[in-house]
């Protein structure tokens, strides 16, 4: 066991350092023209409302201390709300920010508070969901984060920047699906006959899921350009990558995280039903277990609709209020693919 597992941590070490790395000739080093930095609000020098493009919105002045960045300890003056947006904030004493640092034509310097720091708030959650984890699930919920890791670290070192650099989405994608799939499998469940079972029951749904995306995508005739991101990509990329590939390896890695949970559980089920009762034959074990399969169809159908709404309320509003018919509405790129 441990060697199997070296071997497969080994493999994935080289696979991370199999990106290619360009030597770099001399370049000419300029200053940046701009930076990002943090801050944090220390005093609100202004506030009032103002009218901007008719409309009347809060406009504040603030003193902020950056805290990271090239003016580290050093305090500056941000206006905010002197400018039409959409999103209006209110800043408040010891709020922490991100500030945009831009040289103007003219050589002022101008500053824009882009957003708030939720670094802090993201890594306490992080840590909750890690202890919670460990403390329930105890060292299977531990060897999980392990398979969470290396999932991440497939993702991060080899699908995507394969795939980034021109490579066949789809491929990739397989590619990295039967890396992650056993690995993530034995190292949250164990080496056992359950497990091996739910493996092969993704690789095959998994098959499945494949050939039937590619039917239908043809069929409806998608692009994946239905999305501003994917439009963007391809012109920083100048058309190297292939999108409508791309949309069906998003959706081969999106099936996989559905598939994990689906088919462990279902072999649970079945290998318990026969620890629990070993005199059942064959036809009710099977029959017993699409009862709980049954179940698990029903219930995920429900899930799909409630998780699709949550992901894509502000686009189901416009809908509400587009005088166009539903019919027509559905048959949009950006409607089949959000779902």
């Amino acid at each position: 066991m441990k060697k199997v597992f070296f071997t497969i941590s080994l493999l994935l070490v080289l696979i991370s350092f199999s990106i290619p790395v360009f030597a770099q000739g001399e370049v000419v080093i300029t200053p940046p023209k701009e930076e990002t930095l943090e801050a944090i609000v220390t005093k609100v020098i202004e506030e009032k409302q103002i009218e901007v493009m008719q409309k009347k919105q809060l406009f504040q002045k603030l003193e902020l201390e950056v805290t990271k960045g090239t003016l580290i300890d050093k305090k500056i003056i941000v206006e905010n709300g002197n400018m039409s947006l959409a999103n209006q904030q209110k800043y408040q004493i010891d709020d922490k920010v991100m500030v945009s640092m831009s040289k103007g034509m003219d050589g002022k310097i101008n500053y824009y508070i882009s957003d708030y720091m939720r670094r802090d708030s993201l890594i306490v959650l992080f840590f909750i969901f890690i202890a919670v984890t460990i403390l329930i699930a105890k060292w299977r919920g531990l060897m999980s984060l392990v398979g969470m890791g290396i999932s991440f670290l497939v993702i991060f070192s080899f699908i995507l920047p394969k795939i980034s650099s021109g490579s066949n989405p789809v491929e990739i994608a397989i590619l990295g699906s039967l890396i992650i799939i056993p690995v993530s499998f034995f190292l949250s469940h164990g080496f056992n006959k359950k497990t091996f079972v739910a493996i092969a029951g993704t690789l095959v749904a998994l098959i499945i899921t494949g050939i039937l995306s590619n039917i239908f995508v043809e069929a409806a005739h998608l692009t994946g350009f239905a999305s501003e991101e994917a439009g963007f990509l391809q012109v920083v990329k100048q058309g190297a990558i292939n999108m409508k590939g791309l949309l069906l390896a998003g959706i081969i890695i999106g099936v996989l995280g559905v598939l994990d949970d689906i088919t462990i559980s279902q072999s649970t089920i079945v290998f318990q039903l026969k620890e629990a009762n070993n005199r059942l034959d064959i036809d009710e074990l099977f029959k017993r277990a699409m009862n709980v399969g049954q179940d698990h169809i029903s219930s995920m159908v429900n899930t799909l609709i409630l998780v699709y709404t949550g992901a894509a309320l502000p686009l189901l509003l416009l809908f509400i209020n587009n005088p166009h018919p539903f019919t027509e509405i559905v048959n949009t790129r950006l409607s089949l693919m959000k779902s």
